[in-house]
């Protein structure tokens, strides 16, 4: 009696794939949270709480009152993800940054209104997968504080992650707004150039800044006035933030006056002058060696006219020289 063999399918390989396939999935799940510290979403969000579900959601908090008052508020969390978060709260000084944006102290490093947060025992908070947890904390303002704004931020971090939620705390007191423009310069050439300044508050309360820039021409006198527009900054108190304004149209060769007008609600207007010589990209060097050239030439030039041309007198006397010797004998006489 005959036997069909029916061919088995080998075991070996098919081991290996299914094993390979398990070790792909295990590490791109590993490389998920690492992927989450480098900017993605951390499955987790800090906002304002709000009173109610109908209250529309605040992009910062905002407190107010005297020195020595004791202010609340309240932080919610929500767990967005599929695992459990245990996130850690501080509050922070806020401060602008060179370029104007707003930033925070890192741990450890407020000494201002950052330092008045406090969230008493519930500063490390566990966030079970998908639950929403609200968190309150207190900002205790010292009896000498000095009126005005004190910015200042909560924030919130875990598994590397940070996020700030602002905190504008105003102490009650006469408030100053005051604004200053310095250090104006002009960078670039051509469609590049700019107009570079710097803007100081010098007043107690946050100022949203617009300018006006003004330039007059020295060759032909015209004008390039411009209208304010707002600026893309809010300067803190006692900030300075240092900004440029495109001056795409600026002349090619020209003497210009320019004058930059900073206004802000509550301030008087700021004003800077600067007067700027504008020349193409390597025409200072050009004209320095043509400069160098033409004084080259004119000294060569008074040197000639000193000498003279061979044959002919200096043009400036000299001592006067004895005759030179004859080789003839001088007739004196009339011949015989």
């Amino acid at each position: 009696m005959l036997r069909t063999l029916t061919p088995r399918t080998p075991v070996r390989p098919a081991l290996r794939r299914l094993a390979a396939l398990l070790l792909l999935a295990a590490a791109t799940l590993q490389g998920a949270p690492a992927a989450a510290a480098d900017g993605a979403d951390p499955g987790w969000t800090a906002e304002p709480a709000s009173g109610s579900v109908a209250t529309a959601r605040r992009p910062s908090f905002y407190l107010a009152g005297p020195a020595g008052a004791v202010l609340e508020d309240r932080l919610a969390l929500t767990n967005t993800g599929d695992r459990q978060r245990v996130v850690t709260l501080r509050g922070a000084d806020a401060y602008n940054a060179p370029d104007g944006a707003f930033a925070v102290r890192p741990a450890g490093g407020s000494r201002g209104a950052g330092s008045w947060i406090s969230f008493g025992g519930a500063a490390t908070v566990t966030l079970p997968p998908h639950t929403r947890a609200v968190v309150p904390f207190t900002v205790t303002v010292p009896p000498a504080s000095p009126p005005g704004d004190h910015p200042a931020a909560v924030v919130a971090a875990e598994g590397g992650h940070e996020a700030g939620v602002r905190v504008d705390l105003r102490v009650g007191g006469p408030a100053l707004a005051a604004l200053t423009v310095e250090d104006v310069s002009v960078r670039g050439h051509g469609a590049a150039t700019t107009v570079a300044y710097t803007l100081v508050n010098r007043g107690n309360v946050t100022l949203t800044p617009a300018l006006a820039l003004h330039a007059e021409r020295g060759l032909g006198g015209a004008s390039d006035p411009r209208t304010a527009r707002a600026l893309p900054v809010e300067l803190l108190p006692g900030r300075r933030v240092t900004l440029t304004e495109p001056w795409p149209d600026a002349p090619a060769l020209d003497r210009v006056s320019l004058r930059l007008t900073a206004t802000a609600p509550g301030a008087a207007p700021a004003t800077a002058t600067a007067t700027v010589w504008l020349a193409p990209r390597g025409s200072a060097a050009w004209a320095g060696g043509g400069l160098v050239a033409l004084g080259t030439a004119a000294l060569v030039l008074v040197r000639a006219r000193r000498r003279g041309p061979p044959g002919e007198p200096s043009g400036q006397p000299g001592p006067p020289q004895a005759p030179a010797p004859r080789s003839e004998p001088e007739l004196t006489g009339a011949s015989t």
